[in-house]
């Protein structure tokens, strides 16, 4: 019989899934820092556009060539500075400036195509847009006051004295566009409210999930004190998402040591709490010899619920009784991915015909008795998919739990398949050796 000091420690490792903030924040920052070229570019598409539509067609006016042009001129000279604050950040602090810009290249093309009788007057609704969906009220203010320039600009360009109609007339426009403004800019601000509160509400239920993964950490045993000295129990959790529905456990028993692997249907918060049920229910048989009463005990517990939680749910589960003598009885609630790994490095199944808990109502307790070096090994469905995920997976498995006869080595290598790509479902493994 070797000594507690003499056994190799036994370890338990949990990894969390962590969540990568940083790719959205950088996406966000790319389409905020290229917005305003994108926007630029409209607007001086639409200014070229009807600047050549004038030039060529017949249908359309040009009252001044130099002065239209010159309001290409200006909307190019503003697309240039919009491709520049794409570029640097410093310039997205004067974003607002190219908007400003626009106001006089749609005067200088309005007064070029006819002033009063042009009909691109409408493009200045693109850069009063653009201010006006900018968070605080000042941002209702700039676009009104660039809507007048505008329309004042022919008469900056050629001092005339305004007729009664005409003023009237601007008047309306100003006001029209001002109301654009103020509603674009209420609209922006009720979005960004409501955006805040959207992302308020993630960071509390990020914080809850944090705490639920916390407390299904310290839930997995995390030493092998206590158990008698011929057993060694090895395990490892690594969840697809930040809580998961898989989980191990083992704890000491009147005659030797109970283990337990079990795989709740789903992932996430509800599938983790499930898991957590069925392990305190199953543990709270510890002074039973048989493990068919822990799992018809797990059953029973969670079918008192009618709630949406338990409606549905199912658990698979490996459940054994191992006496320090060797002997194993265990129960297989619809688990079947339990292996026993001889010494000799023979691989034989430990299934049953028994349904999972929450669809079966019976189940029995089957004897195995182990030999020196014997290893039990039981993992979760995610284990198959690092093996391909198909018909052979298991044969697959089988076939590798073969090659490895210690505990240590099992779980670090199940480890090692789990982190070295993705896992779409939780993996989890359980060793346990026996070694008198």
């Amino acid at each position: 019989m070797t000594s507690t000091a003499d056994r190799p420690s036994s370890t338990t490792t949990w990894t969390t899934s962590v969540r990568d903030d940083t790719g959205p924040i950088v996406l966000a920052g790319l389409r905020t820092s290229w917005a305003p070229l994108a926007k630029q570019t409209i607007i001086a598409a639409l200014i070229v556009g009807a600047a050549v539509g004038s030039t060529f067609s017949p249908w359309l006016d040009v009252t001044d060539a130099p002065v239209m042009w010159t309001g290409v001129a200006i909307a190019l000279a503003g697309l240039v500075f919009a491709a520049v604050a794409a570029r640097w950040s410093w310039a997205m602090r004067v974003e607002l400036l190219v908007p400003a810009i626009d106001f006089f290249a749609v005067g200088f093309l309005r007064y070029g195509t006819g002033d009063a009788a042009s009909v691109f007057t409408a493009i200045v609704v693109l850069p009063v847009v653009w201010v006006a969906a900018n968070p605080g009220r000042r941002n209702v203010v700039w676009p009104v006051l660039g809507t007048t320039g505008t329309l004042l600009l022919s008469y900056v360009i050629s001092p005339t004295e305004p007729r009664p109609s005409e003023l009237v007339r601007l008047f309306i426009v100003v006001f029209v566009f001002g109301a654009t403004a103020a509603v674009t800019n209420e609209l922006a601000r009720q979005a960004g409210l409501q955006l805040a509160a959207v992302q308020r509400r993630r960071r509390v239920a990020e914080g809850e999930i944090d705490r639920a993964a916390l407390v299904q950490q310290s839930l997995l045993p995390t030493t092998a004190a206590g158990l008698p000295e011929e057993l060694r129990a090895v395990g490892v959790c690594i969840p697809a998402r930040t809580v998961g529905g898989d989980f191990y456990d083992w704890f000491p028993t009147p005659g030797g040591a109970a283990f337990t692997l079990g795989d709740v249907m789903g992932k996430g918060v509800g599938a983790g709490m499930i898991a957590a049920a069925v392990r305190s229910l199953i543990r709270s048989t510890v002074d039973e010899s048989d493990p068919a009463v822990a799992v018809r005990r797990a059953a029973t517990g969670l079918a008192t619920g009618t709630s949406d939680l338990t409606s549905g749910q199912f658990t698979t589960c490996f459940h054994v009784r191992v006496d320090r003598d060797g002997h194993a009885r265990w129960v297989d609630a619809g688990h079947g991915l339990t292996v026993l790994r001889s010494a000799d490095g023979t691989v034989r199944s430990l299934r049953s015909g028994h349904l999972p808990i929450g669809v079966g109502t019976v189940w029995t307790a089957e004897d195995t008795v182990l030999e020196p070096g014997d290893v039990i090994v039981t993992v979760s469905d995610g284990v198959l998919d690092l093996f391909g995920g198909d018909l052979d997976s298991l044969d697959r498995f089988e076939a590798w739990v073969a090659e490895r006869d210690h505990p240590q080595q099992l779980v670090d290598g199940i480890a090692e398949l789990a982190h070295a790509g993705d896992h779409p479902d939780d993996v989890t493994v359980l060793c346990v050796g026996y070694r008198p």
